[in-house]
């Protein structure tokens, strides 16, 4: 999933939704893929396709791997909880997600690529795994170095997200994770259950 270089308008026409943000082409052809598109009869979908279908969304989404993936959801399960809002939770915690979120970046994918070539910092050290996972007081700061990379400061001109969870200092480049977003603050609607009854199966 994270390494999907096609058309993203053709994934979220199949799941009818603008997973990946604004999408033109989507709000054109608001239907699914393929020769027939919303003149083909589709069959009514199994509970396991439903299921299914829920859990590739959260991938395509977030840009993560089924391994990374299935590693996330382990973890999630042995905290004490509701093990589908922890996923999330779990998720949201990412670094690449997170840098997404503070507006460094304008996209996931864009977020993991600035990780990857050591542009950013977490408490003040370069991190370049997009997969680390923050905790609550964890400072994601851009490095000084790349302060003034064209890519950065466009993005960041363009913030206009606010997120309970996040704390962002202007004056230094730098957020902070305050803690793990509640359920009702990640605004990304999937239905998570779905995906617990998919892997508790």
């Amino acid at each position: 999933m994270a390494k999907y270089i096609g058309p993203k308008s053709r994934i979220a026409r199949k799941f009818g939704e603008a997973i990946y943000g604004a999408d033109k082409a989507f709000e054109k052809k608001n239907y699914p893929p393929g020769q027939h598109g919303s003149a083909k009869r589709r069959k009514k979908m199994s509970e396991y396709g439903t299921q299914l279908q829920e859990k590739q969304k959260a991938k395509y989404t977030y840009g993560i791997l089924e391994k990374q993936f299935r590693k996330i959801f382990e973890k999630a399960a042995h905290k004490s909880g509701v093990t589908g809002e922890i996923l999330l939770q779990l998720i949201e915690s990412r670094l690449d997600n997170t840098v997404f979120r503070l507006g460094i970046a304008p996209t996931r994918s864009a977020a993991r690529q600035l990780v990857g070539h050591c542009h950013i910092t977490v408490n003040g050290k370069v991190v370049n795994i997009p997969s680390y996972l923050l905790r609550e007081g964890d400072i994601v700061g851009v490095r000084e170095k790349s302060k003034s990379l064209e890519a950065i400061v466009s993005s960041l001109e363009g913030r206009m997200t606010r997120l309970p969870w996040l704390e962002w200092d202007a004056s230094k480049m730098s957020g902070k994770f305050m803690s793990y977003p509640t359920r009702e603050d990640i605004p990304e609607t999937i239905k998570e259950q779905l995906i617990v009854e998919l892997y508790s199966k």
